[in-house]
């Protein structure tokens, strides 16, 4: 085999590599967006039922 050859060789085995890469991180951002998305309808559901939002770790309860 060729210089030339073995070069494209390596490089294909990359592009071959990245292309993997990439699928994986493109997998794993759709289900962060889809866990982000729950959320924050489960957020906004909480909102609405009038539960008052999250509480801080700082914030004291209404009754102190």
């Amino acid at each position: 085999m060729d210089p030339d050859q073995e070069r494209i060789a390596h490089l294909e085995r990359i592009a071959d590599d990245l292309s993997e890469v990439v699928a994986d991180q493109a997998g794993r951002i759709a289900a962060l967006e889809r866990r982000v998305a729950a959320l924050l309808q489960r957020a906004a559901e909480a909102e609405q039922a009038g539960s008052g939002g999250v509480t801080l770790g700082d914030e004291r309860p209404p009754h102190w």
